[in-house]
């Protein structure tokens, strides 16, 4: 293609030849005979001209832009500069060279990091021979020696900018290096260096590297410092990474308090499955065994570790590559996700479990508390942070060491692998029902349809002073409706009695309609999915007959809030109305009982017994006028409520129960002969 010069060079003269022959094209005017033609429109360069490129050298670029290097200029990019001097000593010893790692954190806003590795090299650089390895490392952006493969099999610092970000954000930065029974300083100052490398003679019986910096206040501002108990996790857990290591810590005492002793040393042979340990005492589980091994040798390209607990609560995985963490997640968790999930699915097979196609990565990984660690070659992480981890081989190294143990763990004991099988389909279970719920929410808010259930809601938007009575049957219901305060009482009629949930399966419980109206009137969910922020009344009261029928309806109620929402029951937030079984009147005087025992009392105390008194029995709320409902049993100022709470024995509690509203009919038979001496048979309402 021409040069857009020659577009507007003259035309060349005719050679001179027959048209017949082809002339010949003319020679290419040398550069200085070129002819350029006048623009044919004049711009304005607006004062911009060469002299306004910049180019930054050095480690400049690090301090014009510490956000491409390290995330930010908070805390958390703060501690990050520890991470990466501390990941080039984990690195000396995942390679085999260092045992051995030091850690002091000292009141003048410094912290030093040693190992007893094989030291940072200070011979001269072939490339730079005035100076030394050690001045380009710490001086050089992408200078180290872990580009191939030959020093470091895996290591966490693959770009070589790691420790030179660090010297270029610090107002200080000395390191020791003993190398060859001789010992070596250089010092920096904001990436600079303050003369040359110095060796100071010989040293015995001391190897490896220390480095000890200053962050810069100009770039993370005076109000941001190392926090010892943060400091002090991230070293805890280096040690859990990997069990060849011993990690020593120690910091001024000043800056020793209750959670941060002035010294310590971890090594932990058991690694990852130790530290779960640790984070789950206490905590609820599935099944009580920790799920975890390791294959390959540890440090070495595609190592992996993993340990795996099945929990009550929201689970985590917290993953390394490297010894690097990667709070993001990433390839590596992915292997770990497919793993657990292909293998418990296949358990579900064996079994013939149908339930278990429904559940999805999400509903399991919801019951794990994972931790997990892989070690690859040149591994390729999103940033230079390396928040997440993107190496695509990851996926299948994890997957292929994890899904053949996992099998096996749920082999060797069939209870506790249906124990989690039951777990995941338990969250499968909430998810659909949260998906159904969401529906009918939407479809009610593009319709404007009312409430489900008969719902007679209050007028007031915030749940705060606000109350839902949950009665027996349209005639309570029709009487509360007329007895309520609009503005802050509800009121849900149901038919008849409940769903028994003690005895009931999932499947049942998800397709009845009563109690998925109930839910949908609260707004709260059910099990894990449970949020006390998002029940739409502060007080939730079962209001029934004051009858053995009712007392029935109540227990069912009880048992599915205990059950599905034990939230909102240790919240306080559910009560029992006691409305009245009896009617007296005397003259003027007219008083409500709320059983025979109550009956009694007040006509010893209240009435003239040589006086007529009308007593009349209310066979229902029903029954009662609007008037004497509000009166007795739903005004805040005449009415008696009932907590109902779980006592300090939730297990007791549980227990209690199972045997009376499982679907075990030899349990309840045999709670009802140990405490048949306690019953009161002229009370009874037969």
């Amino acid at each position: 293609m021409s040069n857009s010069d020659d577009l507007f060079a003259p035309a060349q003269p005719s050679s001179g030849k027959p048209a017949s022959e082809p002339s010949r094209p003319a020679p290419r005017p040398q550069p200085s005979q070129r002819r350029t033609a006048a623009p044919m429109v004049q711009e304005s360069d607006g004062g911009y001209s060469a002299a306004d490129i910049e180019v930054l050298e050095g480690l400049e670029p690090v301090r014009r832009r510490p956000g491409m290097y390290i995330g930010g200029t908070d805390a958390k990019a703060l501690h990050h500069l520890f991470a990466e001097v501390l990941d080039n000593s984990m690195d000396e010893a995942v390679a085999g060279h260092a045992s051995r790692i030091e850690i002091y954190l000292d009141t003048d806003g410094s912290i030093s990091v040693s190992d007893n590795g094989r030291g940072i090299p200070v011979d001269p650089h072939p490339r730079f021979p005035d100076r030394s390895a050690l001045e380009v490392i710490m001086t050089t952006l992408h200078a180290g020696g872990k580009f191939g493969s030959k020093a470091y099999e895996a290591s966490g610092g693959l770009h070589g900018v790691g420790v030179s970000v660090v010297n270029a954000l610090s107002t200080r930065l000395d390191v020791e290096v003993a190398r060859g029974r001789r010992l070596y300083k250089q010092s920096f100052e904001r990436g600079l260096p303050v003369g040359q490398i110095e060796d100071c003679g010989e040293v015995m019986n001391r190897r490896g590297t220390t480095v000890r910096f200053w962050p810069d206040p100009e770039i993370f501002g005076t109000a941001i410092h190392f926090d010892a108990a943060r400091v002090l996790r991230m070293a805890r857990a280096k040690a859990y990474l990997f069990a060849g290591v011993e990690i020593r810590w120690a910091c001024a005492p000043e800056l020793a308090r209750d959670d941060v002793p002035a010294e310590a040393v971890f090594r932990f042979p058991g690694g990852l499955s130790d530290y779960l340990e640790e984070r789950l005492k206490g905590e609820r589980r599935v099944v009580e065994t920790v799920f975890s091994g390791r294959t390959g040798t540890s440090g070495k390209h595609g190592s992996v570790e993993w340990a795996v607990g099945f929990v009550l609560f929201d689970g985590f995985t917290q993953s390394y590559c490297n010894t690097v963490p990667t709070p993001e997640g990433g390839t590596h968790e992915q292997g770990l996700r497919a793993a657990l999930l292909k293998g418990l699915k296949a358990h579900a097979e064996r079994i013939g479990q149908k339930k278990a196609a429904q559940v999805t990565g999400d509903d399991l990984m919801g019951l794990v508390a994972g931790m997990l660690s892989v070690f690859v070659r040149e591994p390729e992480f999103v940033g230079q942070t390396k928040d997440k981890l993107a190496s695509n081989e990851a996926v299948k190294i994890v997957e292929q060491a994890v899904r053949d143990a996992f099998d096996h763990f749920l082999a060797e004991d069939p209870g506790r692998a249906s124990q989690i099988l039951e777990a995941a389909i338990d969250r499968a279970d909430e998810r659909l029902k949260r998906k159904q719920e969401r529906d009918v929410q939407r479809r009610s808010a593009t319709r404007k349809l009312r409430l489900p259930g008969k719902l007679a809601d209050c007028t007031a938007n915030q749940a705060e002073g606000t109350e839902i009575f949950i009665v027996e049957g349209d005639s309570a219901g029709g009487s509360a409706k007329q007895a309520r305060a609009r503005a802050t009482q509800a009121v849900l009629p149901l038919r008849g009695k409940i769903l028994n949930v003690a005895s009931a399966g999932r499947d049942k419980l998800a397709q009845n309609q009563q109690l998925a109206d109930l839910m949908l009137a609260l707004g709260c969910s059910t099990r894990s999915a449970f949020r006390l922020e998002d029940l739409r009344y502060e007080r939730i009261i079962i209001m029934t007959d004051a009858d053995v029928d009712g007392a029935h309806i109540a227990s069912l109620l009880i048992t599915f809030f205990y059950r599905e929402t034990p939230g909102l029951v240790r919240s306080g937030r559910l009560y029992l109305a006691a409305p009245p079984l009896y009617r007296m009147t005397q003259g003027s005087k007219t008083l409500y009982a709320r059983d025979d025992a109550h009956r009694e009392e007040l006509l010893r105390t209240e009435f003239d017994a040589n006086k007529k008194i009308e007593t009349g029995r209310f066979k229902g709320l029903g029954e009662m006028l609007p008037g004497q409902l509000k009166e007795t049993t739903m005004d805040p100022k005449t009415r008696t409520l009932l907590r109902v709470v779980v006592a300090e024995e939730a297990d007791e509690t549980s227990e209690t129960v199972d045997r009376l509203m499982g679907n075990k009919a030899e349990a309840r038979f045999a709670f009802i002969q140990e405490h048949a001496a306690f019953a009161d048979l002229e009370a009874l309402d037969v």
